[in-house]
């Protein structure tokens, strides 16, 4: 059984950055869709980005884009998502997951998910 390692998170004020990785053990990532969520306490897991397996192509949720930016490193097996200008309700616990399909924005498309790593944008 693979694994997924979500980290990078903490707490930053805001208008800061973060970036936050998604390691793989046991899995390529070349081979899957990789997309990042988030869970605010109270609200549903939120799509915020993914990244095709076949062509780097990319999609945003409407609140993150501009803002954040996914990519992943085929040699270090990682996917990363840069968040700039943060903001107090980009507070969240974020996780990634794979997809062995074209990406897509539903949660309930993704095979397997990493832990999370809480994100708080507080001044």
């Amino acid at each position: 059984q693979g694994q997924l390692v979500d980290s990078g998170g903490g707490l930053v004020q805001p208008g800061g950055s973060l970036r936050l990785s998604c390691a793989a053990s046991g899995r390529t990532l070349s081979r899957y869709a990789v997309g990042w969520f988030r869970q605010a306490t109270g609200k549903e897991r939120e799509f915020v980005a993914a990244i095709s397996r076949f062509d780097f192509s990319t999609d945003y949720g409407e609140s993150v884009r501009g803002r954040f930016a996914i990519s992943r490193d085929y040699d270090k097996n990682t996917v990363y998502l840069q968040m700039n200008s943060l903001k107090p309700e980009d507070t969240a616990v974020y996780y990634c997951a794979l997809r062995d399909e074209l990406w897509s924005r539903r949660p309930a498309d993704y095979d397997y998910w990493g832990q999370g790593t809480q994100v708080t944008v507080s001044s």
